[in-house]
């Protein structure tokens, strides 16, 4: 079947799939109450690990079939070393028209402009305190980071729209709400506030931490009267947007504990070990990474995952698919 006659990638529930999340490493320099144990996590094996030529590979065989949108993850994926070289390769497929990155920023201010010369297009940047003592706390390391200087370097290489993602947890850090907001005013970046997830082994974050979307709006209306907003022009996620009155940027939510998205769910996962993961609290995936080593074409795999890929996830009945932490996955 030839590049032209191919069906589109659609799974058991009709949703077009279109981007690929792939984590790079499952290893951080952080260590967030939210998303890692303090004492880490069993890592990797290094042969289990894809090497950068296996994921353009994955890619490549994948694009044809609809794929057009990337997300670099991790873990913190600019730890991995020489991480423009896989941005270098994944802009060589044609079929790619977006590669974006999640990172924590600490490294941006001195990589920002090597992967965007590498072909790098967005960047989005956790960030769950303005406050330097507080980062610490929440990171359970100081490594200096500072959202603002992070974001600056992002801006001046050229990587646009830039998005800021906050998890929002009560007693922990939702009284800067109103801060992280009051950046749009003068900034053209986009502020995502996210509902904390309670995974795994974080179970000391529970319920209780939890601090619903449409508390976080009435907050940020106490700075102004908030416009629905398209958002920025480019973007794979279920946040909506909101503008405050004359800001250069945006204030999004993304609600997965409150208003659930599934239905509209365009995208699967591939785990820095190879496997397909097609629900990110889901139990199901499908190990591309033997098959890949053996020479043996990825599609029929992805068509087949596809067809299993569940209509939602159950995170609200805190079956969250087998993850200790988020940062197996990268979110």
């Amino acid at each position: 079947m030839n590049e032209s006659t191919r069906e589109a990638a659609l799974d058991q529930f009709g949703r077009r799939i279109e981007y690929l999340r792939i984590s790079v490493t499952d290893r951080c320099n952080f260590r967030c109450r939210y998303c890692m144990p303090l004492e880490g996590l069993p890592w990797l094996p290094k042969a289990e690990i894809l090497r950068y030529e296996e994921i353009a590979d994955v890619v490549a065989q994948l694009a044809p079939l609809g794929l057009r949108r990337i997300r670099i993850t991790g873990g913190e994926p600019t730890i991995r070393p020489q991480l423009t070289t896989l941005v270098r390769m994944l802009r060589d497929i044609k079929e790619v028209e977006d590669i974006a990155l999640s990172t924590n920023g600490v490294k941006l201010p001195e990589m920002a402009q090597a992967l965007a010369d590498a072909g790098l297009d967005r960047v989005n940047i956790s960030a769950d305190s303005l406050q330097p003592g507080r980062v610490v706390s929440i990171a359970r390391r100081d490594l200096g980071f500072d959202l603002v200087r992070a974001a600056m370097a992002a801006e001046q290489a050229g990587l646009h729209p830039i998005k800021v993602n906050v998890v929002v947890m009560r007693g922990i850090n939702d009284d800067e709400v109103e801060s992280f907001a009051a950046l749009t005013r003068n900034h053209p970046w986009h502020v995502r506030f996210i509902e904390l997830m309670p995974v795994g082994e974080l179970r000391e974050l529970t319920w209780d931490h939890v601090v619903p979307s449409d508390e976080v709006l009435r907050r940020v209306r106490t700075l102004g009267a908030l416009t629905s907003d398209a958002g920025p022009a480019r973007g794979n996620g279920p946040a909506t947007y909101w503008r405050l009155p004359n800001a250069a940027g945006t204030v999004g939510v993304i609600t997965p504990m409150t208003h659930t998205y599934c239905e509209t769910c365009n995208r699967v996962r591939l785990t820095a070990d190879g496997r397909l993961r097609t629900c990110l609290f889901g139990d199901h995936e499908v190990l591309l990474r033997d098959a890949l080593r053996r020479g043996e074409p990825l599609e029929p795999l992805f068509r087949k995952a596809l067809l299993e890929k569940p209509k939602e996830h159950a995170l609200l009945q805190m079956q969250v698919g087998g993850l200790r932490a988020l940062s197996q996955i990268g979110g």
